[in-house]
């Protein structure tokens, strides 16, 4: 069944969310804050500082004003950087008031709230009532929009408490390249999100240093020992880690030319100062604040994650990434499981 669905960020990810909800036949109303990424879209359907020699679908039509936008829609599809998740949401949540709208509220952002701490999930609860929204859903998984867009295999997670509702997602977007499963873990799922981008960073600063794929399956590998130790520790199943939203997303955030983190990660491990990496990157690298979300969040649940203690200290401290390394090599040893 197809629907009328409001996608909010015309970044990269947003774009192509919004065309292929648009190719399977929803009525698709992307909102973007600039009104000059609005034309684009609208006018020559190109989307070219984010989605390079790419012809969105005619039909899907752009839009600056966001009542217009989310009106009447049937769902919400947030797809704004994490910071501006709290602001977007209340401004939704003025329009809702007056057109007495109850959609299902989804977002495919990954990161945590700065200060907070907070999933993203439970942003948009607390900005949302819940006489505003039939339900949330967490869209998440081993995805990159370039690939997306060249209608490539590509296999997420749709995340919610409400399985009625993660159904209906599900059916919005299935087609013969894009697969969705349904899971009930959101804590989980958004966790696993967060948190690889983290280990992104530390893949992409082992190829900029000059080290080999020994090096990065173990960073990889542990990597994910932390994430499954955090999630866990705060209400997440251990089986979560291993699927797509864990391990899945973590592959190809950590191994992939198309990964901001993992571009970002190699520029530092090649030398590059970080205002440099952040100021030429174009787009929001959410690896550096959720680096401090979940160092802070450690420290809170006295959970062990060295792997990002570590690039915490470069991002936050200024430690030099050539000495964290041996200085993690030469812990004290343990075993593997613990």
């Amino acid at each position: 069944m197809t629907e009328k669905i409001a996608v909010l960020g015309a970044g990269s990810w947003g774009s192509i969310l919004a065309n292929l909800l648009d190719e399977n036949g929803n009525e698709v109303r992307l909102w973007s804050y600039s009104p000059a990424q609005v034309a684009e879209l609208n006018e020559h359907h190109t989307n070219e500082s984010y989605v390079h020699d790419f012809h969105y679908s005619e039909s899907l039509r752009a839009y600056s004003d966001l009542a217009t936008a989310i009106d009447g829609a049937a769902a919400i599809l947030f797809v704004v950087p994490t910071k501006a998740i709290r602001s977007v949401a209340q401004q939704v949540t003025a329009v809702l008031r007056q057109t007495k709208q109850q959609p299902i509220i989804i977002h495919a952002s990954k990161g945590l709230e700065l200060g907070t701490h907070k999933r993203l999930s439970q942003v948009l609860a607390e900005e949302i009532p819940a006489d505003l929204r039939r339900a949330i859903v967490v869209l998440s998984g081993p995805s990159h929009a370039e690939e997306v867009a060249k209608r490539d295999i590509t296999l997420i997670t749709a995340a919610s408490a409400d399985e009625t509702a993660a159904k209906a997602v599900q059916g919005w977007f299935m087609n013969d390249y894009f697969r969705i499963y349904t899971n009930d873990d959101v804590i989980g799922v958004e966790l696993g999100a967060a948190l690889k981008n983290i280990i992104a960073l530390g893949a992409g600063a082992l190829h900029g240093l000059g080290y080999g794929d020994d090096a990065k399956a173990a960073l990889m590998t542990r990597g994910l020992a932390e994430i499954s130790r955090l999630g866990v520790a705060l209400g997440a199943k251990p089986l979560t880690f291993i699927g797509l939203s864990g391990v899945g997303d973590l592959i190809v955030t950590a191994t992939s030319v198309h990964s901001r983190n993992w571009r970002a990660g190699n520029e530092l491990g090649a030398g590059q100062d970080l205002k440099t990496v952040i100021d030429t990157m174009g787009m929001v690298i959410e690896g550096i604040p959720s680096t401090k979300a979940a160092y802070e969040l450690a420290q809170q649940q006295k959970i062990e994650m060295p792997i990002t203690e570590a690039i915490y200290d470069v991002l936050y401290n200024g430690a030099d990434i050539k000495e964290v390394i041996p200085q993690l090599m030469r812990r004290e040893g343990k075993p593997e499981l613990q």
